[in-house]
């Protein structure tokens, strides 16, 4: 395995530090599972979008249920 040297500043090794699993884990083993975590295998579709999307508006614009009008409604049915 190749390796390079990074500048970083003491209060973000501080931080990677307190990111490890075990206190034997290297930075390395840090900084990529870190990475792994940032990276979606599996973006949202246009589908998806569009449908947050509308549910944001419908936030917006009132059109909400509160917990205990869902809760009334299904015992209803």
């Amino acid at each position: 395995m190749t390796s390079t040297t990074i500048k970083i500043d003491v209060e973000l090794k501080g931080r990677l530090n307190a990111l490890k699993v075990h206190p034997r884990e290297s930075y390395n083993e840090v900084i990529e599972r870190l990475v792994d975590m940032a990276i979606d295998e599996e973006p949202l579709s246009e589908e998806t979008i569009r449908q947050i999307e509308r549910s944001l508006e419908d936030l917006r614009a009132g059109r909400v249920y509160t917990l205990e009008e869902v809760m009334a409604e299904l015992k209803e049915e």
